[in-house]
């Protein structure tokens, strides 16, 4: 189509052409006049006149078509274009609407793609005469000619849609006082990915068969263009999920090329291998990590020769500011799409605080696994902190048990028979502790010492003791049915609670697990004053209990160490 200033031009040349032929008419009859001429001469050069006007407006006509033509076809390649000029479409798009409306003369222009998930037409552009964006509001188009045309595949011209048996008693072509309309499809192999609509609602007759070749054209073109927008869109955002998935591991990965340059590092390789404040691209990994050469040279021959990966090899080295760390190396060949080698990729795991772990581990076990029972020596490893050198303030209950007799019993037992037999009555001491979740703090020669409330606290840990104490008298007389008379011995035991220090003393090397305080002398001095078979509480035992047991009272005890009689009560049994 023509722009308005142009049409104004060529009317005023039509008009001075006219004016022009008239007096070339009046200035013909006025000589032939004047000379005498036969009428038919001036008839004839009129109508020579007349046909140089009609082959003047033919010229003129096919020169405006074929300028038209030219004009459609610049403005095509200026579409394609802008089109293909970048990946980025959304000015793209609304450049390329701006064309169509100025092309056509059209009073708006719509681009709609089908959104993949929901199969519906979305506005991606939307233009209107002065440049400008429409709005939502704005978007009074006609729904049945655009899903029309996404369905069926097939553009629609319309020169007047309130005339046009088609569209005619459709609700929006009425309601919106639509005219001339004009969409055709966007289609990437044989599928219709979406729409371009323009339309008048002033002007009808506005759109030609020209125009709607045009439009097609550049539809083909448009719908390539941003089929591969689309994939650029889902290459970069893949690629962005991938730099956030390779930031993210945990595990450090370095890529190198064939020369052994490193190429890429992950945040956690520059982490674990303290290479934070360091350039490392194109840089020798032998250099940039000079301690972990040794070991990974010939892990790196072995991959190139072999082709495979070494996978959960252990080193220990030292790095700089860290000391000592223990890491787990893979080492896997890079290779092309092709299949060619075109490095490695190193990936490494800290293993150091996982080691320093176990270390601590073991050593829980090794101190308590033949003290404690095995479900406090889960919890400590839950909570190691608890176990820190050094000891806190806090109640327990101590439990002393001795074997009655035991000095004389030896001296006329050979070393073998005598350990064995004590060996046996120990046992039963441990067993019982160690079933009421007691800690057994050591072995004194025939005597036993054990601690309740730590290193785990028990609410009930007074009560815990005096079960030991009542079930390892019922163990001991067990015993007694399958031993001779002469091998048959018994455990006075001494029960007392109080604060008390309860730690690990000694050294980081030598570590013992125990209780140091009055309330561990108290038992003992206890113990030593029971009989053969005999149970003895103080007075706070008893308090802790006094609701669940059957107790004799004895006599306040005078003991060694402390400046007043002791209240003391015997363990009868339980309530």
């Amino acid at each position: 189509m023509t722009a308005g200033t142009d049409s104004d031009g060529r009317a005023s040349l039509h008009q001075a052409i006219a004016t022009l032929k008239e007096r070339l008419r009046e200035a013909i009859y006025e000589i032939a006049r004047q000379r005498g001429l036969n009428p038919d001469v001036a008839a004839g050069l009129i109508a020579h006149l007349d046909d140089l006007q009609t082959r003047l407006s033919q010229l003129e006509r096919s020169l405006d078509a074929e300028a038209q033509e030219r004009a459609r076809l610049t403005a095509l390649a200026e579409v394609a274009g802008i089109v293909n000029s970048s990946l980025q479409l959304p000015e793209v798009l609304n450049r390329v609407m701006d064309q169509i409306v100025s092309l056509t003369g059209a009073e708006r222009a719509f681009l709609m793609l089908v959104d993949e998930e929901t199969g519906q037409l979305e506005f991606q552009a939307a233009r209107n005469l002065d440049r400008e964006t429409i709005t939502g509001p704005a978007f009074e188009i006609s729904r049945s000619v655009v899903h029309r045309v996404a369905q069926e595949g097939q553009p629609v011209l319309t020169t007047d849609a309130q005339l046009d048996p088609r569209f005619r008693d459709k609700e929006s072509v009425v309601s919106y006082n639509l005219r001339s309309i004009l969409c055709v499809p966007l289609r990437v192999r044989e599928r219709v990915t979406g729409v371009i609509y323009a339309d008048s609602r002033i002007r009808t007759g506005l759109f030609s068969e020209q125009d709607l070749a045009l439009l097609s054209a550049f539809a083909d073109q448009a719908a390539i263009a941003i089929e591969n927008a689309r994939l650029f869109e889902s290459v970069i955002t893949a690629k962005a999920l991938m730099e956030n998935v390779f930031a993210s591991i945990a595990s450090g990965v370095i890529t190198t090329d064939e020369e052994d340059q490193i190429t890429l590092v992950n945040r956690a390789a520059r982490e674990i291998l303290n290479l934070e404040d360091q350039p490392v691209e194109n840089r020798p990994l032998s250099k940039v990590i000079p301690s972990l050469a040794t070991a990974l040279q010939p892990m790196i021959r072995q991959v190139r020769r072999e082709g495979q990966p070494i996978v959960g090899r252990e080193v220990e080295v030292d790095l700089p500011e860290r000391g000592r760390v223990s890491l787990r190396l893979s080492l896997s060949p890079l290779r092309d799409a092709e299949g060619r080698p075109e490095g490695s990729v190193l990936v490494v795991d800290d293993l150091t605080q996982q080691r320093r772990l176990e270390a601590r581990e073991r050593f829980i076990r090794e101190t308590f696994q033949r003290y404690v029972s095995p479900a406090v020596v889960q919890r400590l490893l839950e909570d190691p902190e608890s176990l820190r050198l050094g000891g806190s303030r806090q109640e327990v209950t101590v439990l002393f048990a001795d074997i009655r007799g035991f000095t004389s019993f030896s001296e006329h037992r050979d070393p073998e028979a005598l350990v064995e037999v004590l060996n046996r009555y120990l046992a039963l001491a441990a067993t019982v502790v160690l079933e009421e979740e007691g800690t057994l703090d050591k072995f004194m020669g025939d005597a036993v010492m054990a601690i309740f409330n730590a290193p785990l606290p028990q609410s009930d840990h007074t009560l815990r003791a005096v079960r030991a104490a009542l079930r390892l008298r019922e163990a001991v007389r067990e015993l007694h049915k399958s031993l001779p008379p002469a091998d048959r011995l018994d455990y006075g035991v001494g029960i007392a609670v109080g604060e008390a220090v309860v730690g690990n003393v000694g050294t980081a090397q030598l570590l013992n697990y125990t209780a140091i305080g009055a309330s561990v002398n108290l038992a003992k001095r206890l113990q030593e004053h029971a009989a053969p078979g005999q149970i003895l509480l103080d007075r706070n035992a008893y308090d802790q209990v006094r609701d669940a047991v059957e107790v004799r009272t004895l006599p306040p005890l005078p003991l060694k160490g402390f400046s007043t009689p002791i209240e003391v009560y015997e363990l009868l049994g339980l309530r």
